[in-house]
């Protein structure tokens, strides 16, 4: 296959790309060694590429690494707003039958939190970061593990993320008590928001 057509399959594809989607384009793993040998691409991780000539921005390796995690807490209240400090690693909830080893890379610095399966099947929606469609929290699903997590945000970062929520027209408040009720922060939420609503 020939450099340029090979770019565009990297480009369509946030710029990785995984073995599987190597082997379509008829590049077996010899030809995958010979390609990293001459330069051309490098591994990212098992089974992931990347062109050596591109720079990859960290939200594209997430999107694709990570596909079937999704971006919570820390992570979720800098990309909503709810949050001005940029976070110094990725925070994803993830399902506990995704492997460990997968996060065992060195850049960028991720965050794993493990769940059942049926945590992650609800209050899910997608942002674009970089042009990568990541999963993310809803902002009232956030809100409600915010206030399960209390004590793993630092205080400040919490008071801001309620007063930004609080005047986010965006927010729902059905869907808010829906998911408090599934994440038993029921009373949190009429401690903490009902006052100001």
């Amino acid at each position: 296959m020939e450099t340029k057509k090979l770019r565009m399959v990297f480009a369509d594809n946030c710029g990785i790309l995984k073995t599987s989607q190597l082997s379509k384009l008829k590049i077996d793993s010899r030809k995958i060694n010979s390609l990293i040998k001459n330069g051309v691409i490098e591994r990212i991780t098992t089974g992931y590429y990347r062109l050596n000539s591109d720079t990859i921005s960290e939200a594209a390796i997430i999107s694709r690494l990570f596909a079937d995690g999704v971006l919570w807490l820390n992570t979720s209240l800098f990309y909503y707003g709810y949050s001005d400090r940029t976070p110094m690693e990725w925070d994803i909830i993830i399902s506990k039958n995704a492997s460990p080893s997968r996060f065992d890379i060195d850049y960028p610095h991720t965050k794993p939190f493990f769940v059942t399966p049926s945590r992650l099947a609800y209050g899910v929606t997608t942002i674009k970061i970089d042009g990568c469609t990541i999963n993310i929290f809803d902002r009232d699903r956030l809100i409600c593990e915010c206030l399960k997590y209390e004590s793993e945000i630092d205080k400040e970062t919490f008071n801001k993320a309620i007063q930004a929520y609080i005047a986010d027209p965006k927010k729902n408040i059905k869907n808010l008590i829906a998911y408090a009720k599934k994440r038993k922060v029921l009373n949190r939420v009429h401690d903490v928001i009902g006052v100001w609503l």
